[in-house]
């Protein structure tokens, strides 16, 4: 085993159990623009489409052959996350919705996210969804994984191993491989606040799947 693979191990072996959402604490009432890096969280579509997604006709209509796609850009602290920061919450325009149709596979996740994340980011419905668009092409999505074809099994490391050679600068230390119920989840990415590049995050790292394979869904 290379000393990419025994890092990326140790990692894994050291994780807790993957929860539903995203690990750590949201504190609420945050001051908005108060955070420390950003995480950029990439759903494996057809996991979201086997389970909650089931009613979602624009994500999963039959034929899209969706993979990953944008669950959310969270700013997040060292320690936790901040969520529904504004009291009272500017609604995305119809422009800001165009943008956000660009990096979002439905409205009603683009809004959800706006209201829960954006609102934390210190910046409008608009320039939040740049942001996400953004943060979304800094990502390299491995070959591997760019086109689902059959269901499969893999192990979550190897799905860590891709994602860390596919991007230049992208440490073990960066990201984490979510799953749930044995499948997929999602890979959160952690990036810098100006989105200049990746960023160290022990916390979000040590999210990662503990399961020693997973299911990858087949697209539909």
């Amino acid at each position: 085993m290379t000393r990419l693979g025994f890092v990326l191990a140790a990692l894994l072996a050291a994780a807790g159990a993957q929860a539903q959402d995203f690990g750590g604490f949201g504190r609420g009432n945050d001051a908005p623009g108060t955070f420390d890096f950003y995480v950029l969280a990439l759903s494996w579509s057809p996991t979201y489409c086997e389970t909650a997604g089931r009613r979602d006709d624009r994500q999963c209509a039959s034929g899209r052959g969706l993979g990953f796609v944008v669950h959310g850009l969270w700013p997040q602290y060292t320690r936790g996350y901040p969520e529904n920061c504004s009291a009272v919450q500017r609604a995305p325009t119809p422009q800001a919705m165009d943008v956000a149709g660009e990096v979002y596979p439905s409205a009603g996740l683009a809004r959800y996210e706006w209201r829960r994340h954006g609102t934390c980011s210190g910046l409008d419905p608009t320039a939040y969804f740049r942001a996400a668009r953004e943060a979304r092409l800094a990502v390299t999505i491995p070959d591997d994984f760019k086109t689902p074809g059959a269901e499969r099994r893999v192990a979550p490391i190897e799905v860590a191993r891709q994602f860390v050679a596919a991007n230049r600068g992208l440490r073990p230390d960066m990201l984490a491989v979510a799953c749930a119920r044995g499948q997929l989840q999602e890979v959160r990415v952690c990036l810098t606040k100006d989105l200049r590049g990746f960023a160290s995050c022990p916390e979000v790292a040590r999210g990662n799947c503990r399961a020693p394979e997973i299911t990858l869904g087949a697209a539909r």
